[in-house]
């Protein structure tokens, strides 16, 4: 268990400051800009790391342990969007149709609603 947790750790150490570069070195070549770039960037590629993580570690036989690595340290540290497409890629895969649906609608409106309360009510004490 403690292998896991420092590899994971050690993971989102890197993609953490993987996203930090990238996000910062692509919004830099697109000023001034009103669009995200570079969180775009970081999340499609999440996104295709997670898929050719998960492809490989099935025909490469990768333990747990690297595989916690990889997609929750470097992926998750990187772009929780990659957890959120891979899970969301899952129920369809599974024939969850509705589960689907649900997750991917659920998470982005109720995400976007959770990040604008907090905004809304500091403006109205400001």
């Amino acid at each position: 268990m403690l292998k896991s947790i420092t590899l994971i750790g050690l993971g989102g150490a890197i993609g953490s400051i993987l996203r930090y570069l990238i996000t910062n070195i692509t919004e830099a070549r697109f000023v001034p800009n009103t669009f995200p770039y570079g969180t775009l960037l970081v999340n499609v590629t999440g996104c295709f790391a997670i898929g050719l993580i998960y492809a490989l570690s099935g025909k490469f036989n990768i333990s747990p342990e690297w595989r916690g690595f990889l997609t929750t340290g470097i992926c998750g540290g990187y772009t929780t969007f990659s957890a959120f497409s891979y899970q969301g890629i899952s129920l369809m895969r599974d024939g969850h149709t509705v589960q689907f649906f649900t997750y991917i609608f659920g998470s982005v409106l109720l995400g976007l609603v959770a990040t604008l309360i907090p905004i809304v009510l500091m403006d109205k004490l400001s």
